[in-house]
């Protein structure tokens, strides 16, 4: 039996924010953030599976709930300040809404490219955005922290999050520096495949290929991506900024992504000096 992992009441006063909090990894760290004492608000772009979560996180006035969407600052705004409103703070921040979609680069449409860009990285930076400068820069303090995706060797197959993670772990370093003057702390984790409903869109084979391409031979959990969420949103993490840490059983670092077929043709020899 798995102990806990952090002390009781850690979170105790602060105030969270999880987009995509109403399943999946999202939802995970809201549940771990609520059982460490943290008020949590959590958004989405679909109603009911946000019903569902209050329901998990066990409801009443330290739970808030409602649809926003991360593309549409406005909406953004609007949320944020409901949060001020009800909680008078955000303490923070866990970036975890975003989707993609299978597609080799060259069947992507350049709309199917720009939508999965504008949700993932310009959805990332507005929240960001709209977090910082309504509650932690005039606070002073803060805790972000950026889930993108395993994109340490590219993301072929996935060209569009790909570029857009990429983004997001750049803009992570960026902020990190401009905004360590005002006591924010940002950082990212870079989850492999981790076994969740959002998997049910991939075929069976490609998920059997993922696998194969783990030293540890699994997936991985959306407690274990949320451990690590804990962690860096925590005080034990607080001379940790502007860093990308990934979870992903070694993928990173091993494996095939994507198959090159054998009869490739060859480019011909670099001529030699005459």
């Amino acid at each position: 039996m798995v102990k806990e992992l952090f002390a009781a009441g850690l979170f105790e006063g602060r105030v969270a924010i999880v987009t995509g909090g109403g399943t999946g990894i999202g939802l995970a760290v809201a549940k771990e953030l609520r059982r460490l004492g943290a008020r949590v608000a959590i958004c989405g772009r679909r109603p009911e599976p946000l019903a569902e979560a209050v329901k998990t996180l066990g409801g009443g006035p330290d739970v808030l709930a409602a649809a926003c969407d991360i593309r549409d600052p406005d909406s953004i705004g609007g949320f944020v300040q409901d949060v001020l409103e009800h909680f008078d703070r955000v303490d923070v921040l866990v970036n975890n809404a975003g989707g993609q979609f299978p597609a080799p680069a060259q069947h992507l449409s350049p709309k199917g490219f720009e939508a999965v860009v504008r949700n993932n990285l310009l959805g990332t930076y507005n929240f960001t955005h709209k977090v910082a400068n309504m509650a932690m820069i005039p606070q002073k303090s803060g805790r972000i922290v950026n889930v993108i995706a395993q994109i340490a060797r590219g993301f072929p197959g996935m060209s569009h999050t790909g570029a857009a993670r990429a983004g997001v772990a750049n803009l992570t370093m960026s902020l990190a520096i401009e905004w360590a003057q005002f006591g924010i702390r940002v950082n990212a984790v870079a989850p492999g495949v981790i076994r969740t409903s959002g998997l049910d869109q991939y075929p069976p084979q490609l998920l059997v290929d993922a696998v194969n391409a783990i030293p540890l031979r699994r997936l991985g959990a959306a407690e274990e991506v949320s451990h690590l969420i804990t962690y860096l949103a925590s005080p034990h993490a607080d001379f940790i900024t502007g860093q990308i840490l990934y979870i992903d059983g070694g993928a990173s670092i091993w494996g095939d992504q994507w198959p090159i077929p054998a009869d490739v043709p060859q480019s011909p020899p670099y001529p030699a000096d005459e």
